[in-house]
């Protein structure tokens, strides 16, 4: 490990072992891992399965996570992303077979209570809206799917969205406003809003070259906790910080701003990034490392707005596909990678 603030370091808690592919993504539980609930996480292959990861108990970090359950034949091909509801009681996985399920936990199992089709091919990302009444997928067939969830686990496609030219890689709501973001192999990251007057969803921005964007495939995005600054990471190997005025933005719809591009840290592909509720950024990429950055407060006005933190090298044995951050207990870093592994990790000082 590289410190670069030699009072912190990224501890390995456990290495979660049971995929037999690649794993691509993975999911907090955010209705758990409080009030006494055990945390629990679902991660996604190319095995075509997911596997669920519970705490026996709160409080026991240490080398205590099990597989409770492998969600397995309904999806025929790689699942690529997976994303709890709000409320922890739907996990929604987008496969590479084009559709999308929707789980329920019933008991001690996991149920595939709806299979939602309509992508033409591959399915790349799922993400729920704050308020968990509507979910947003993402295809290789180029377009943005949004569907309202009804009643008894019915889901209504109420748009579907082309503008991207190309692969679209990611799909994420705004934490508090219902406005979608979607990033793709065009190099561009879109936003999307809904027309009040016509109940259509349509482009309001498109952050692109033009406007100091990426210049290669976008692959992520992740919002800070107050929901007024964004980061989005690239096969151009930079990551970039944009800005938006948070009194607008509750209003609706406000324009994203260009604030700074941290370049020089990565020279591989950065397929994740994931900002933490305390303010920590964290990337993973394709040279096998996990990097962590923080907003730069020593005073300097020509120092750099943001810092890295440390570096993780080796962090896994090959490419880091996903990086995230527990949504209750911030020091909580969890990743997966090309090596078939999910690991889980403590931010915390050096004894």
């Amino acid at each position: 490990m590289e410190f670069i603030d030699g009072n912190l370091q990224l501890k390995e808690i456990q290495k979660l072992e049971g995929h037999t592919d690649r794993v691509w993504s993975l999911a907090w539980n955010p209705a758990t891992g409080v009030a006494g609930i055990p945390a629990m996480l679902a991660s996604c292959s190319g095995d075509k399965t997911v596997r669920i990861w519970q705490q026996p108990s709160s409080g026991q970090s240490s080398g205590s996570w099990e597989c409770k359950a492998v969600l397995e034949e309904t999806h025929t091909r790689t699942v690529r992303s997976c994303a709890w509801s709000p409320s922890g009681k739907l996990l929604a996985t987008g496969s590479f077979d084009a559709t999308i399920g929707i789980w329920e936990q019933i008991g001690n199992d996991f149920e595939c209570v709806a299979t939602l089709e309509g992508h033409e091919n591959e399915v790349k990302s799922v993400s729920w809206n704050s308020s968990g009444s509507l979910l947003a997928t993402c295809s290789r067939d180029k377009s943005v799917w949004i569907w309202e969830v009804l009643p008894g686990n019915e889901f209504e496609c109420v748009s579907v969205l082309q503008g991207h030219t190309q692969d679209v890689k990611m799909v994420q709501w705004h934490p508090f406003v219902d406005v979608l973001f979607s990033c793709s192999y065009d190099n561009t990251v879109k936003v999307w809003a809904e027309d009040g007057d016509s109940d259509d969803w349509h482009c309001v921005q498109t952050l692109g070259e033009a406007n100091n964007g990426h210049s290669s495939t976008v692959w992520a995005l992740s919002f800070n906790s107050t929901g007024d600054k964004m980061a989005t990471c690239s096969d151009d190997l930079t990551l970039k910080i944009w800005e938006t005025d948070r009194h607008a933005m509750n209003e609706g719809c406000a324009p994203w701003r260009h604030c700074c591009t941290l370049a020089g840290y990565h020279d591989r592909t950065i397929f994740s990034v994931h900002w933490s509720r305390d303010g920590v950024i964290a990337t993973g990429a394709a040279d096998d490392a996990i990097r962590l950055f923080v907003e730069n407060t020593d005073g300097s006005v020509d120092g750099p707005l943001y810092k890295m933190l440390l570096k993780k090298e080796k962090a896994h044995n090959m490419d880091v596909n996903s990086v995230q951050w527990n949504n209750t207990e911030t020091r909580l870093l969890a990743s997966t990678s090309d090596d078939a592994t999910v690991k889980i990790w403590e931010f915390a000082s050096v004894p």
